[in-house]
């Protein structure tokens, strides 16, 4: 089994000498398990038959038991479930002693494919005692693996991974390579299981390698992989690993139907119900041919989540529903829980008040001991049965409860990305209790609960030691690649640089988080009232797709219904649209309605700042008067221009993700030796004019440039600075937000690398195109080159969320530089500039296209 080659060779060479009876039988029999091995399992049962006839002929019972039950396990595996057992049950009858606990090993394997887990649990206790008196070390530890899987699919995480600690060391011993690799394997899934997703997806690498070294394709480890994806919120890419799972056609036709089934359930969770409706379609009628409830009836699950989530609403589907939820509950499957949930909400579409009620009092039901996703899960069924008996107490209850278990997930991992993907699970149960807040008209709670799920990921750094040497040698290479593709659009280039940026992700994916009951304090409102004194805080909370805003003045919170979300992203990407147009002007040009270069573009920018202002603020414009503004945007909001609002225009305006987030810039402190630092990167004509009057008004200042502003030394030197400026060209990526970076002289200065610093400059202008911008997910985070540097310390951040004229921008940051010397925060800073430098159409539109983020 780890050498399957090698086995098939040795029995080759036995059986060109003409052996004995028996040995010819031993010499097919380990022939057809190489060939299982490796997937070809008809040729498999052939060399079994063999097997049997020779075992048959030589009259030794023992002999005939072993490859019965061989047999019996490899039909089991080839979806033929009734002749495996009844081979294997006649091997039960043949053995004795040992043997028989080997025997019962093989019959577990075909009841466990079957989803018959406790008669297996009972063979396998049998023939865990059988082995272990007799000291059969090998079969004990794979009693012990298939033991504890079972354990793992009836809940018992302990139990589980006691048994494959132990199964592990038995064949580590007796050097059993890729009986190892599986124990492995399955250690990632009771990490998986505890809801420890970046050990579960290390555990999973390392098992792949193992299985690579003996020369099997184990499509278990896609299947297992893809729970992990979908768990972790990376729907896209479980999809794409049982795509090519698929495709590459391995495994026997028991493992195809488990294959199809996966791939279902990540094409649910990424979206396409058609895909999954005939994914799931495909695993059941597989499913039920080889007389696999267990399989078949959870595939009837997806199947029917995909009806749902492609709009099918109804009595009929509540009653398929409901009964396949109660046929999961029978069968101790996980999946009951979601199903009852699934049932309760037709049932409350339809008006079917005990109905709804009994199924969601099942969905809430949970262990203690349930990963955290289980458990918020189980909340949300709580909370939705508690708000439909008009108990908002307890719906509140609940849901700060599934909230918890969510931060408790949120946080045992450490990479960014993963804990902003993850507050997608909870998007919900914010929701509710926005919903309720919403139907009191309190706006205190309004602030409340859209504090409690927004922009978590960045309450606290990622975990990633600055000193990583191979991620520090991985993102090296990637720029160099980068920087030689600038020249060469060479194919292999392109193909090095997408297998580096993989192998920087999958490593900063795999970062294990911080203890559980650690993370960003709570949010306090009575502390943020106190905070703003003079200053003005506008939370935009989006619930039903509707746009209110909440305003903190003077201590008092009120409310304001704006408007359609919709409405605001249209108006956003209207007003980015000019501005992208004017950034293509000459400087100094006059145009009319404010356009540049002489070419009426539509609307002049005050006007279409004045729709913007209502379409994001209404009347909450009116509350401002003449204060310095904190506005803290949702997600979709956040590529906005606001020095584009009238009402905005000339005050200081700090743009943060969350309340919180500008509480935590606030208190920084700033550093005690005022180190500056001045950055150019390359192919900036209009940078480098910047970057040298900066450098007179700062004559002590650090100046990377010409071939110095290299990576290294450019995150040397902002370790820590007070101010840092960086001239350089900017790229954001959408399709991979972390990999948003700044054109240095040995190439692309990423978040990964920025994720290095121990702290981030105390402020920092990013001078460059597209630096402010980032990528929304999960339920309202973040993802980009500016919103990565807040967690790691930064106070303020001077970034452009539109595309600049490079020469335009010149004056605007001498000005924004001279006023920070002059004591100004960052925000008054920028307002002042842009006041100063007013009076040029393609100048003004680059002052409107930056935001202060921060404090």
């Amino acid at each position: 089994m780890s050498r399957p080659h090698d086995a098939i060779a040795s029995a080759r060479t036995l059986l060109a000498g003409a052996p004995a009876t028996v040995e010819a039988s031993i010499a097919h029999q380990a022939w057809g398990i190489g060939l299982r091995q490796l997937g070809d399992v008809t040729s498999a049962v052939r060399e079994l038959r063999t097997a049997l006839r020779l075992a048959e002929q030589s009259g030794r019972s023992e002999r005939q038991a072993d490859v019965l039950a061989t047999l019996g396990a490899t039909l089991g595996r080839a979806g033929r479930s009734r002749e495996g057992l009844a081979r294997l049950d006649r091997a039960v009858d043949l053995s004795r002693g040992a043997l028989t606990g080997r025997v019962l090993v093989r019959r577990a394997d075909v009841l466990l494919v079957l989803g018959r887990h406790r008669e297996a649990l009972d063979d396998l206790r049998s023939a865990i005692t059988r082995l272990r008196r007799s000291g059969d070390q090998v079969w004990e530890a794979r009693s012990r693996n298939y033991r504890g899987f079972i354990q793992l699919a009836l809940g018992g995480t302990k139990r589980a991974d006691a048994d494959f600690a132990v199964a592990e060391k038995l064949y580590a011993a007796t050097g059993q390579e890729f009986e190892y690799a599986e124990a492995r394997q399955n250690r990632g899934l009771v990490a998986y299981s505890r809801g420890d997703l970046p050990a579960a997806l290390r555990y999973l690498d390392e098992a792949g390698r193992r299985f690579a070294a003996v020369g099997v394709v184990w499509p278990d480890l896609a299947i297992d992989r893809c729970g992990v994806l979908l768990a972790a919120g990376l729907s896209t890419e479980a999809l794409a690993e049982m795509d090519q799972a698929i495709a590459a056609e391995v495994g026997t036709a028991t493992k195809r139907g488990e294959l199809w089934f996966a791939a279902a359930t990540a094409a649910l969770a990424a979206g396409d119900p058609a895909a999954a409706r005939e994914r799931a379609d495909r695993a059941r009628r597989l499913f039920s041919a080889q007389h696999r409830q267990w399989w078949a009836v959870r595939s009837s699950m997806v199947l029917l989540e995909a009806r749902y989530q492609s709009g099918e609403r109804g009595e009929r589907l509540l009653r398929r529903v409901s009964a396949v939820a109660g046929r999961l509950d029978a069968l101790g499957a996980s999946e009951a829980s979601a199903a009852h949930l699934l049932a309760g909400r037709l049932a409350l579409a339809e008006g079917r008040a005990r109905a709804a009620d009994r199924q969601l009092e099942l969905a809430g039901r949970h262990s203690k001991d349930a990963p955290p996703i289980a458990r918020s899960a189980a909340w949300l069924g709580k909370a939705l049965r508690a708000e439909a008996r008009g108990e908002m107490r307890g719906m509140l209850s609940a849901c700060a409860r599934g909230l918890d278990a969510l931060d408790e997930h949120r946080l045992a991992m450490g990479a960014t990305e993963l804990r902003a993907l993850a507050t997608g699970h909870g998007a919900e149960l914010a929701e509710l209790a926005l919903r309720d807040a919403l139907r009191r008209d309190d706006p205190r709670r309004l602030l409340s609960w859209g504090e409690r799920w927004r922009a978590t990921a960045l309450g606290v750094p990622p975990v990633r030691p600055p000193d990583d040497e191979q991620l520090v040698g991985e993102l090296a290479a990637l720029r160099d690649v980068v920087r030689r593709l600038d020249g060469s659009p060479d194919p292999s280039l392109d193909k090095e640089r997408r297998r580096l940026e993989k192998a920087v992700r999958d490593r900063a994916l795999r970062a294990q988080g911080g203890a559980m009951g650690g993370g960003a304090r709570r949010f306090d409102v009575d502390e943020l009232v106190a905070a703003l004194g003079e200053t003005v805080l506008v939370e935009l909370v989006e619930v039903g797709g509707v746009l209110h805003a909440v305003v903190v003045r003077d201590g008092r919170i009120t409310k304001h219904e704006v408007g359609p979300l919709a409405a605001a992203a249209l108006e956003v990407e209207r007003s980015r649209f000019r501005l992208r147009r004017l950034a293509h002007g000459r400087p100094g040009g006059r145009a009319q309605g404010g356009a540049a270069g002489g070419a009426q573009l539509g609307p002049s920018l005050d006007v279409l700042g004045a729709r913007l202002g209502d379409a994001i603020l209404g009347a909450a414009q009116e509350l401002l008067g003449d204060r310095p503004v904190v506005m803290v945007p949702p997600g979709r909001l956040h590529a906005l221009p606001w020095g584009l609002v009238p009402a905005l225009a000339d005050r200081a305006v700090n743009v943060v993700p969350s309340a919180a987030t500008w509480l935590r810039a606030r208190q920084v402190r700033p550093p005690s030796d005022r180190r500056v630092v001045l950055v150019l990167g390359p192919g900036l004509s209009a940078g480098r004019a910047e970057v040298m009057q900066l450098a007179k008004q700062y004559p002590d200042a650090t100046v990377l440039a010409d071939g110095d502003a290299t990576a290294e030394k450019v995150l040397r030197e902002l370790d820590g600075a007070w101010i840092a400026h960086i001239a350089a060209h900017g790229t954001f990526r959408s399709d991979s937000p972390l990999f948003s970076s700044l054109r240095l002289d040995d190439g692309p200065l990423t978040v990964y690398d920025f994720e290095r610093l121990r702290r981030a400059p105390y402020r920092m202008v990013l001078s460059s195109c597209d630096s402010g911008l980032a990528k929304p997910v999960g339920a309202d985070e973040l993802l980009g080159l500016s919103s990565s540097l807040i967690p790691l310390g930064a106070a303020g951040i001077l970034a452009s969320v539109v595309p600049v004229n490079d020469p335009a921008t010149a004056p605007l940051m001498l000005a924004v530089h001279e006023n920070l010397q002059a004591g100004q925060s960052l925000a008054a800073a920028f307002a002042a500039a842009r006041v100063e430098t007013r009076g040029d159409p393609v100048a003004d539109a680059a002052g409107r296209s930056f935001v202060a983020l921060g404090a």
